[in-house]
């Protein structure tokens, strides 16, 4: 049997446009319409059992059938229907109702009621709203057996249908029909539009989708235009977050913030993984210029205030993990990939993770490491996989280089060579060009605020810093950075080779060589004694010969007075300001606390505890 419509188009004095579809078979035949004017200025449907009445000022109802709108995001929705990802549309059945003791939906008789235009576009969608009404003979018997009915057979699809926010009428149409399956089934379908919101909403979202934002001169359009249109500020803010929110750069992040937060809310638990997922949503929105607004209204929804939140983790690592986490966001067809600005917290975080000796790191790591191949294997786009490939080329580097400059810095007799510059110079390039300056930041600066790095650690670093600067400007070769940092290495050794020798002959009678003629002679012997063992073959400069003689003076001085006097006093400044003063090497001094602590039967612990301000 063919099916037919009829159309009808209308508007109030009050700016609401209506339209009213007829469809079905013998649609001509089987209803009835009328218009009233002067105070009954209005228009009436009706067929067997059912009425639908469009006034000045509102809508009136009897029989079977409801109402349903498009959700417009940041209204009061059902947690049911927010849990459903594919639930888009807001669904009434006339007389009916959720029940306060078991919270499902039941029905009554009682279908008829009366409706203002404020309270439909207030309650339902701000723009448009449809009711609709059917005549068939397979919705017969008691309302609230019709309206159950009713609800089995087309609600599933209408609060799913992509054409009602579309608005379009057709397919609604035919969508119906077709559930319905009955050849003789009549479609009663209202629509009705506020047009003054409606011109809101148009000058919004084209100012707004131009550049993704409302300037001032812009913001003094849409409220000029609001107030002459008389739209209150509760529908303008409904509009706007609306509006920002189906922009489709926007529509992805804030529906996988919601997923997540509808997940955690039903298990009433949220994980550190969920955490990072949902900051890191939140850092994305920041990126791509997404309105807070647009995270509030699901933020109060779905409160957090009774969640079983894990504990909480270091910044850092927290940081670590929204990011890697958020890789996997992809899946939600948001772009989310790793730019400069992550790898560089990234990066930082994993200094920390290194100074603090804090092995979550890695692990989050390893834990991103795995499900990135699980997702690889299960299908997912091999970018995933270059992209944490790439994460992790960064780090090895970082540690490669960090490894290598600590040994440079704290360590004796390091085997120094081209090569290693060259790695050098191209770590810095890497680095550098994430962040002008981001190399000296990882590798260079914090040695100089850890006090164990010695004199010639201090020199090794400094002119390894200085000279990659200088070959980098071409103002200095390889060759001849390499010839600076093996001079100091030269004197480095000659210097431990001197302490060693000349310490044993005066640590505990340095008096006896107070005089430049003991010292010369001292030097003498120590000379003839190294060469004669085959570790010397130049002269021993007297700089460094004067400089060996008065470290080991210190030594003595810390041994014989300041250390027994900070074991006797618990004195841990007293240590602290000769440190400071010195210049001694930390790791030095502590060799010579054991040294004394053994020889003195002094327990080791108990100095421990002394040098921590515990005892």
């Amino acid at each position: 049997m063919m099916r037919k419509d009829i159309r009808l188009h209308g508007s109030t004095e009050g700016g609401i446009e209506y339209y009213v579809f007829l469809a079905g078979s013998e649609v001509c035949e089987r209803f009835s319409y009328s218009f009233g004017d002067g105070e009954q200025d209005e228009v009436r449907f009706f067929s067997p059992g059912n009425e639908f009445i469009i006034g000045k000022k509102y809508i009136s109802h009897r029989g079977n059938g409801g109402s349903f709108c498009e959700y417009m995001f940041g209204i009061d929705q059902p947690l049911a229907d927010l849990a459903k990802g594919d639930v888009l549309n807001r669904l009434t059945m006339y007389g009916a109702h959720y029940g306060e003791e078991n919270g499902r939906l039941q029905f009554t008789d009682r279908t008829e009621s009366s409706l203002s235009y404020d309270k439909i576009f207030f309650d339902g969608n701000a723009i448009c709203n449809y009711f609709f009404f059917t005549n068939s003979s397979l919705f017969n018997g008691a309302l609230r057996k019709q309206q159950k009915e009713l609800v089995r057979v087309l609600g599933k699809t209408i609060k799913r249908s992509e054409a009602v926010g579309r608005e379009d009428d057709n397919h609604i149409i035919e969508e119906t029909l077709d559930l319905i399956q009955d050849p003789k089934a009549q479609l009663f379908l209202f629509k009705l539009i506020n047009s003054n919101h409606r011109k809101y909403r148009d000058l919004f979202r084209n100012l707004y989708y131009a550049n993704k934002k409302i300037t001032d001169q812009d913001y003094a359009k849409i409220t000029e235009l609001a107030d002459s249109l008389g739209i209150d500020s509760y529908q303008q803010e409904r509009i706007r977050v609306d509006v920002m929110y189906k922009h489709r750069d926007n529509k992805s992040v804030v529906d996988g913030y919601k997923s997540i937060l509808v997940s955690c809310h039903s298990k009433g638990t949220i994980n550190k993984m969920e955490n990072a997922r949902l900051t890191r949503l939140k850092t994305l929105a920041v990126r791509n210029k997404i309105p807070d607004a647009l995270f509030y209204p699901l933020d109060e929804m779905l409160k957090k205030d009774k969640w079983i939140v894990a504990a909480e983790e270091h910044d850092y690592l927290a940081e670590v993990r929204q990011i890697l986490e958020g890789m996997f966001l992809r899946e939600r067809n948001i772009d989310n990939r790793i730019n400069s600005e992550d790898m560089l917290k990234l990066l930082h975080a994993k200094q920390r993770a290194n100074e603090n000796r804090d092995h979550a790191f890695e692990e989050i790591l390893l834990d991103s490491g795995r499900s990135c191949d699980e997702r690889i294997r299960d299908g997912a786009d091999m970018a995933l996989l270059e992209e944490f490939s790439s994460i992790i080329t960064y780090f090895d580097r970082y540690d490669s280089t960090s490894s290598t400059i600590n040994k440079i810095a704290f360590m004796e007799n390091v085997r120094i060579s081209e090569e290693m510059i060259r790695s050098f110079l191209g770590s810095k390039r890497e680095f550098d060009a994430l962040k002008e300056g981001l190399f000296e930041e990882l590798f260079v600066e914090g040695l100089f605020t850890n006090r164990y790095l010695g004199k010639y650690g201090k020199s090794k670093i400094k002119t390894l810093a200085k000279g990659l600067k200088q070959v980098e400007e071409n103002r200095l070769t390889i060759s001849a950075l390499l010839e600076q940092l093996l001079a100091i290495d030269k004197e480095e050794s000659l210097f431990l080779l001197l302490r060693d020798h000349v310490r044993e002959r005066i640590r505990n009678f340095y008096s006896r060589y107070t005089t430049r003629a003991h010292q010369e002679e001292l030097k003498q012997e120590v000379a003839e004694e190294l060469r004669a063992r085959k570790l010397l073959k130049e002269d021993i400069p007297d700089t460094l010969f004067r400089e060996t003689i008065l470290t080991i003076k210190k030594e003595a001085m810390y041994l014989h007075t300041i250390l027994p006097s900070i074991i006797n006093d618990k004195n841990i400044s007293l240590r602290e300001d000769f440190l400071e003063n010195s210049g001694l090497d930390r790791f030095f001094v502590e060799e010579l606390e054991r040294e004394y602590c053994e020889l003195n039967c002094i327990d080791q612990d108990e100095l421990s505890r002394i040098l921590r301000g515990q005892a």
